[in-house]
């Protein structure tokens, strides 16, 4: 009589598999994921179109802007251009 409540308690491989394959699932669900709120506050930040020297328009946040310094006021293009090292 023993033995046969002793069997019964006993979990086999096949008892365990689908416990563990379903657990290891579980991050595939996707439960506790906060995406959304980290998309939102990038949309709230407000950009400011400005031109390059080549004709295309360029998408800047205004917080950079505000952030950025002036290196050297009324510089030439040629001093600009060394100072990128582009050659001309």
């Amino acid at each position: 009589m023993k033995n046969k409540s002793r069997k019964e308690r006993q979990i086999s491989r096949r008892g365990i598999l689908p416990v563990l394959g379903g657990a290891l699932l579980i991050p595939f669900l996707g439960f506790g994921n906060s995406v959304t709120e980290d998309t939102d506050t990038s949309q709230e930040e407000e950009y400011e179109t400005l031109l390059k020297p080549d004709g295309t328009t360029v998408k800047v946040k205004v917080s950079t802007l505000k952030k950025s310094k002036v290196v050297k006021k009324n510089i030439s293009n040629k001093s600009f251009l060394n100072w990128l090292g582009k050659k001309f």
